[in-house]
């Protein structure tokens, strides 16, 4: 239960979220989330790390997904007329779903599964990039009120970050 100033922040940050500016913060976080497990990869790091960083991605590309598709997906499809973007990028969320289940059904010590973290890490690089350069400059452009969504697309984020048990970092 949050405390009467946990509410409080939350409101708080609620009024003052863009949409766009969230996502783009949670693409930079997971970048880093990656580029972290490279490390450990690289440092041959002990399962329990790799493990543990393993699922805190996939928590973290789950509730990232499922914010877009249902709260900013819906809205940008309303204003956006290359309605191909958007198609494309449920694709992309699906495949990378896929990835993930599989990645959270393995060991760390398993074969491949370094090789699933990375691709998934190469896989929702692309992804970004496409949002970045393509979709959140065209979602900018319009007249979408971007405080509002990002007030709603918030407060998802943190319900969802509650129930599957991960910290929001920022």
């Amino acid at each position: 239960m949050a405390t009467r100033n946990e509410t409080l922040r939350v409101q708080e940050r609620d009024d003052n979220v863009d949409a766009v500016a969230l996502l783009i913060a949670d693409h930079k976080e997971v970048k880093q989330l990656f580029k972290s497990y490279d490390a450990l990869v690289d440092a041959d790091a002990g399962t329990e790390e790799k493990e543990a960083l393993a699922e805190q991605i996939c928590s973290m590309l789950t509730v990232h997904a499922t914010v877009e598709e249902e709260i900013f997906y819906p809205a940008a499809r309303e204003i956006v007329e290359e309605q191909d973007l958007l198609d494309e990028a449920e694709v992309e969320h699906a495949s990378a779903k896929d990835l993930i289940a599989q990645i959270q059904d393995m060991q760390p010590e398993e074969d491949l599964f370094d090789a699933k973290v990375k691709v998934l890490g190469e896989y929702i690089a692309h992804h970004v990039k496409e949002e970045e350069k393509e979709l959140f400059p065209k979602v900018r452009r319009s007249k979408l009120d971007l405080q509002a969504l990002g007030g709603e697309m918030w407060a998802r984020k943190q319900q969802l970050m509650a129930e599957v048990g991960v910290e929001q970092v920022a």
